[in-house]
C-alpha cells in the first residue's frame, strides 16, 4: 500500500471512528423496553446507518475522483473494505459490498444469506432501501441494504461489464448489520 493510500485510509478511519462513537452511544439493552422505546432505538440505529452510508459512499466517490487515474491504481472500494474490516473488528458494525450484477469481482461478494438475497431482489426491483430487524448472538440488530449504482464513468475502467448498465440501476449494494442500542 503506497503512502497516498495509507493517508486516505487513516483519514477515513479517524472520521468513521468519531462518527461511530457519536452516533451509536449511549448503549442500552433493547430487551424489556416498551414498544415506544424499541421504536426509538430502531430509529436511532436507522439514522446512524443512513449517516454511515452517506459517509462511505461519499468517501469512495471522492477517492475515486481524486486518486484513481488508471486501471492500475488502487480502487477506492479496496480502501473502503479495509475500513469495513476495522469497524467490524472493533465491534462497531458490519458492512460489506454485495454484488447485484451476477458478475462479482470476487466470489465473497455474492449474497450470503436470505436477507442479502431478498435485498438484492428488492433493490433491483427499484427500491432504494431494504431493512430487517434481526437477532445476532441473542441481541437485536438492524440489517439494512442500500444500492450502489455506477456513478462515475471511471467505474467501467475496471468493470467493463457495467458499461451498458442503465443509470441508477444497482450493480451492488452495501449490506449493514448494526446493533440496536
Amino acid at each position: 500500500m503506497n503512502f497516498q493510500t495509507r493517508s486516505i485510509l487513516t483519514a477515513c478511519l479517524i472520521c468513521l471512528s468519531i462518527a461511530g462513537a457519536m452516533t451509536l452511544l449511549p448503549s442500552n439493552d433493547v430487551h424489556g423496553q416498551n414498544k415506544a422505546e424499541n421504536d426509538a432505538a430502531v430509529e436511532r440505529t436507522r439514522q446512524s446507518i443512513k449517516m454511515l452510508d452517506d459517509l462511505y459512499k461519499t468517501a469512495v466517490v471522492g477517492i475515486t475522483e481524486t486518486y484513481v487515474k488508471d486501471a492500475g491504481d488502487t480502487p477506492a472500494i479496496k480502501v473502503a473494505g479495509a475500513v469495513f474490516d476495522v469497524m467490524k473488528k472493533k465491534g462497531w458494525h458490519e458492512v460489506r459490498l454485495v454484488d447485484a450484477s451476477g458478475q462479482p469481482v470476487e466470489e465473497k461478494n455474492l449474497p450470503k444469506d436470505d436477507f442479502e438475497k431478498s435485498a438484492k431482489k428488492t433493490l433491483l426491483g427499484g427500491k432504494d432501501y431494504y431493512e430487517q430487524v434481526t437477532q445476532v448472538d441473542g441481541k437485536p440488530h438492524l440489517r439494512v441494504a442500500t444500492p450502489v449504482p455506477v456513478v462515475l464513468k471511471k467505474c467501467v475502467m475496471c468493470h467493463e461489464n457495467y458499461k451498458d448498465v442503465k443509470p441508477g440501476v444497482p450493480i451492488g449494494f452495501l449490506s449493514y448489520t448494526v446493533p440496536i442500542k
